[in-house]
């Protein structure tokens, strides 16, 4: 089936009005040259296909490749199916090629011989171990406040935000300080438990020094004051990937919902300003729904386990709905939260 193009029907309406009013004042007209006019004049024979374009390919050419180089090409390609344009055009020099790389190029893409990508190996992401109730683990971070927040008194100073999350209730603690180190993180985390109405079973942090010198030059690191706070309380410290951030992943996207919310819209004229609005934020945070919660408030979800009579009925239910499938782990479920229950009364 011939396509019928725009510039076929331009040309001949062209040439009709060529043969009625001259080829002058067709060339006016329609703003080409007379010489354009005349030359599809003669190509016209009554039917729109004789005004359709020609092929522009030169009928031969001097340069080109012969049958030897063609075969060498198609044979070393059988040979190195993913060898890259470069690599491929290397090889074939080292075997007498001398023409250029774009005309190995064109050869190629005109046969149909390109590299062959290798696919990618399918990432299979690690199943996150999800928490199954509060305490069980936390994870502790801090944020620098940015400058640009820090007017009056407090510019040129340096303020740092302390957050511990809970990563069941994704309940959350944040203290104001003026310091960034381990003794800071040790007051935090004493301040951290006392406010938490659980008990704190895990605390994860990344390899910063104000939480580990595990990651030092020095070949002997002494634990930290923060570590050797929790093996006093004993509660175990959980050390991410170094520079995996994503690994404390809870705290770092309630960093970036700070600085959304919090950071973008707020100044401070001083670090007593500074802890007040921060206090005031987080009240906010833990009082706002969440979509992993089922679009409750991590005050109200850690409030629904903690009240009795809501700690089992999810659980209990499922094993009503669905006995046959993975009992075990649904009694297994059942046996951590009567431990856990124990420990909180």
């Amino acid at each position: 089936m011939n396509t019928i193009t725009q510039d076929m029907k331009f040309r001949q309406a062209l040439i009709k009005y060529s043969f009625k009013y001259g080829v002058t004042k067709a060339a006016i007209r329609y703003k080409v040259n007379r010489q354009y006019v005349y030359r599809w004049r003669k190509r016209y024979d009554g039917t729109l296909q004789s005004l359709a374009d020609k092929s522009h390919k030169p009928h031969h050419h001097p340069n080109q490749h012969t049958e030897a180089e063609l075969k060498l090409i198609s044979d070393m390609r059988k040979r190195n199916p993913n060898a890259g344009l470069v690599v491929f055009w290397v090889k074939l020099m080292q075997r007498g090629y001398t023409r250029s790389i774009t005309g190995l190029y064109r050869v190629l893409r005109k046969n149909g011989e390109m590299a062959v990508k290798l696919p990618n190996p399918k990432y299979i992401p690690k199943p996150y171990e999800q928490m199954q109730y509060p305490g069980q683990r936390i994870q502790i971070d801090v944020k620098f406040v940015p400058d640009a927040c820090l007017v009056s008194d407090a510019k040129g100073k340096k303020f740092y935000q302390y957050t511990a999350i809970d990563e069941y209730s994704r309940f959350r603690y944040l203290e104001a300080f003026e310091e960034h180190s381990t003794y800071s993180s040790t007051i935090f985390l004493q301040h951290v438990l006392k406010k938490f109405p659980f008990k704190v079973e895990c605390v994860q942090t990344d390899n910063g020094f104000e939480f580990t010198k595990k990651h030092s030059n020095t070949d002997n690191p002494t634990p930290t004051m923060f570590e050797r706070q929790l093996d006093l309380l004993g509660i175990r410290h959980k050390l991410i990937r170094p520079y995996t951030p994503r690994h404390n992943g809870k705290v770092e996207r309630s960093h970036r919902k700070d600085n959304e919310y919090f950071y973008a819209s707020h100044k401070f004229y001083s670090f007593d300003d500074f802890a007040k609005q921060l206090k005031v934020h987080n009240y906010k945070y833990n009082k706002f729904p969440m979509r992993p919660l089922h679009w409750k408030a991590p005050a109200e979800y850690l409030k629904a386990f903690l009240d009795d009579g809501e700690i089992f009925k999810p659980i209990l239910q499922h094993i009503i709905d669905k006995p046959t499938k993975k009992i075990w782990n649904n009694l297994k479920k059942v046996l951590q939260f009567t431990i856990y229950y124990a420990k909180v009364i």
